[in-house]
């Protein structure tokens, strides 16, 4: 059932929030991918050339090696120091246009390895792009160093022996990603520990291809403080209490559920159920460059598809702040910024931030916003 609110509401592209779940390549606009692979003559298929995001459904073997086919290719398209500082510049952009004032983006440096010189200059040139991008747009912006749950623990542990040395550079936590049917949790408890004994957050992926008990997996063995995307503990209403109890904030995006054809239809990602619950949620758009929405859309999603009130997605961006490794005079500044937007009025007749499946006027007005954001670095850096 959708939910018009639209006539008279609050723009959700100025709702100030944090983005806690945005993959590295995944955060690629189509156009960047495009014009790099014609300069390094990578062929891409229809799916990631025709600029719409492509079809997908990953609830199978055959499905989640199809997205991670057209995963492994776009990445390919990333060669360079210009390029990492592209890609991440961009995303700030999105990001800052749709309300953002604080990213936690997350990498695996051992994909960009091969082609950066190796895992530690990899990483360190990441983390100088997103040093230098912070800097020069103002948002906030550190990494999580995520493991890949299909390679040996070994490497997981190798990785999070990196991030914790340049947990002063801008690594705040520790991740695990890729297909969490694969594998166990505790296999990667180890590498986990040295994470969190080394002062990082644990953020594991959970609850996405595989239900409840990769939540509890991901307490038990990896003593997460986070969950990436968590949204199938929905399913266990003992889980969901625990969550609440816990205060453990569940990463929870829908477009990507739907494009990964966890849910068939945006109304049927269970927001209502971890809501009601009382889990706290950080929206995030995951990989926008395959699922063709970013951030603000998840807002819109939960008022179109769920019915949140401007009240209810206030508090919404309220949890991803809290959630965040933010200073605390960030976090401060962003919670008070949100009650603003909360006092001012409705704007009548504005139109939607794009939805799940995006309008052209949100596109255009994201688009122009984060234009606004380059026009004001390049006077900005013409000046100094």
């Amino acid at each position: 059932m959708e939910h018009d609110h639209r006539a008279a509401a609050r723009d959700v592209r100025r709702l100030p929030k944090a983005h806690l779940h945005l993959h590295f390549t995944g955060s690629m606009r189509s156009a960047t991918l495009i014009e790099l692979a014609g300069k390094y003559g990578v062929h891409l298929p229809e799916a990631l050339s025709s600029g719409e995001p492509p079809k997908l459904r990953a609830t199978d073997e055959r499905g989640w090696f199809r997205f991670q086919r057209l995963y492994d290719l776009a990445r390919s398209c990333l060669r360079t120091p210009e390029d990492i500082q592209r890609l991440v510049r961009e995303a700030a952009e999105e990001d800052l246009a749709d309300g953002s004032g604080w990213l936690e983006i997350q990498v695996d440096p051992t994909s960009y390895a091969p082609r950066l010189g190796g895992l530690i200059p990899a990483l360190e040139i990441i983390l100088d792009a997103v040093e230098t991008t912070a800097r020069e747009t103002g948002l906030g912006m550190r990494v999580l160093v995520a493991a890949n749950r299909m390679k040996h623990p070994l490497d997981a542990r190798t990785l999070a022996r990196l991030a914790v040395r340049y947990a002063d550079r801008g690594v705040v936590g520790f991740g695990l990603s890729n297909d969490e049917r694969r594998g166990f949790a505790r296999d990667f408890d180890r590498a986990f520990a040295i994470a969190r004994d080394g002062g990082l957050l644990a953020a594991p992926h959970g609850g996405e291809l595989a239900g409840p008990p990769s939540v509890r997996d991901c307490l038990d063995d990896l003593d997460a403080r986070r969950i990436g995307h968590g949204i199938r503990a929905a399913e266990d209403p003992r889980l969901l209490s625990r969550l609440a109890a816990a205060g453990v904030t569940c990463e929870v995006c829908p477009s990507s559920n739907v494009a990964l054809g966890v849910y068939e239809r945006p109304q049927d990602v269970p927001l209502r159920a971890l809501w009601d619950a009382g889990v706290p949620m950080a929206l995030g758009a995951d990989d926008p460059l395959l699922f063709g929405s970013r951030l603000a859309a998840q807002y819109e999603l939960a008022r179109t598809h769920h019915g949140f009130t401007d009240e209810e997605l206030a508090e919404l961006a309220r949890q991803s702040v809290r959630a965040s490794v933010a200073p605390e005079d960030v976090r401060r500044g962003l919670l008070a910024r949100v009650d603003d937007w909360l006092s001012g009025e409705p704007e009548a007749g504005r139109q939607a931030a794009g939805g799940a499946a995006g309008g052209a006027a949100a596109a255009d007005g994201g688009a122009s916003a984060a234009q606004s954001v380059r026009d004001r670095a390049a006077a900005k850096s013409s000046a100094g």
